[in-house]
C-alpha cells in the first residue's frame, strides 16, 4: 500500500496593486497614522473654536465690517466695482485669516499644552497638518458669511458659478491656512506675534492671492475660464503642494528644535 504523498503548498503572492493598496489601507501604516492624528488635532481645535467662537467672531466681524465700509466708499453698482470684486474679497479674507491662525498655536501656550502635545506620541507633522486643517475649516466658514454679505451689498451674483468658485475658495484657503500654520508656529513665542505674523506671511501669499483674484474676477463676471485663468489655477495648485510638503518636512525642526 503506497502512502499518500503530500505536496507543500506555497501561498500565492498577491498582485502588486492589491498589496500596495492593502499597505496604505492599514490603520497602523505611517500615512494613515499621520491622517488620523491630524484629524484628531483638527477636531480638538474645531470643538474649542466653535464652543468659544473667539477667532470666528473676530474674523467674521472684521470681514463684514470691511465689506460694509467699502460699500459706502465706492458705488457697489458701478462697473469698476465688478472688476475689483475679486481683489476686495480675497484681501478681506486674507486679513481676516490673520485673526484665526494667530490663535492656532497661541491657545496651546497656557498650562504648557504645546509642550505636552510635543511630548505625546503625536508626530510634529500631524500636529502641523491638524492645525492647518482647523484653520482651513474656520476660514471657510468666515468666507461663506463674507460671500453672503458681499452678494447683498454689492449686487454681485456669485452663485452663478458655485462649483468653480467653491474650488477656488477651497484651494486658495488651504494655501493661506498652511502658510499661516507654519509661521504661526514660528512666531508663537514672540511677544509681538500679532504684528509680526501678517508682516511675514503676506509677501509669501502674493502669488496665491493674485491667482485667486484673477480667477474670481472671471467667475463673478460669469465669463468662461481661458488659458490665462487656468495658468493661475496651476500656480495655486503648485503653491499648495510646495508649502504643504515644506510644512510636513520641516515640522519637527519648527516645533521641536
Amino acid at each position: 500500500m503506497t502512502p499518500p504523498s503530500y505536496t507543500a503548498s506555497t501561498p500565492s503572492s498577491a498582485p502588486p496593486e492589491r498589496a500596495t493598496s492593502s499597505v496604505l489601507s492599514r490603520p497602523n501604516s505611517p500615512r494613515m497614522r499621520l491622517v488620523n492624528q491630524a484629524l484628531s488635532i483638527a477636531r480638538k481645535d474645531l470643538i474649542l473654536e466653535f464652543r468659544t467662537k473667539e477667532s470666528l467672531n473676530a474674523a467674521g466681524a472684521f470681514a463684514v465690517s470691511i465689506l460694509l465700509l467699502f460699500s459706502f466708499v465706492v458705488d457697489p453698482f458701478a462697473e469698476m466695482m465688478r472688476e475689483m470684486a475679486g481683489g476686495l474679497l480675497w484681501v478681506t479674507f486674507a486679513f481676516a485669516g490673520a485673526l484665526i491662525f494667530n490663535r492656532g498655536f497661541s491657545r496651546e501656550l497656557s498650562n504648557e499644552c504645546l509642550d505636552a502635545l510635543l511630548a505625546s506620541p503625536l508626530s510634529p507633522s500631524s500636529l502641523m497638518l491638524g492645525k492647518a486643517f482647523a484653520i482651513w475649516v474656520s476660514l471657510l466658514a468666515v468666507e461663506v458669511v463674507g460671500l453672503a454679505v458681499f452678494g447683498i451689498f454689492y449686487n454681485v451674483r456669485w452663485w452663478l458659478r458655485p462649483l468653480e468658485l467653491a474650488g477656488v475658495c477651497a484651494l486658495t484657503t488651504w494655501g493661506i491656512s498652511i502658510v499661516g500654520a507654519v509661521f504661526g508656529a514660528l512666531t508663537v513665542n514672540l511677544r509681538l506675534r500679532e504684528l509680526m505674523l501678517p508682516v511675514i506671511i503676506y509677501p509669501l501669499l502674493t502669488p496665491l492671492l493674485i491667482g485667486a483674484i484673477e480667477i474670481t474676477n472671471t467667475l463673478l463676471a460669469n465669463q468662461p475660464l481661458t488659458g490665462y485663468e487656468w495658468l493661475w489655477g496651476r500656480v495655486i495648485i503648485v503653491f499648495n503642494i510646495v508649502f504643504t510638503a515644506l510644512a510636513l518636512a520641516l515640522a519637527e525642526t519648527i516645533l521641536v528644535n
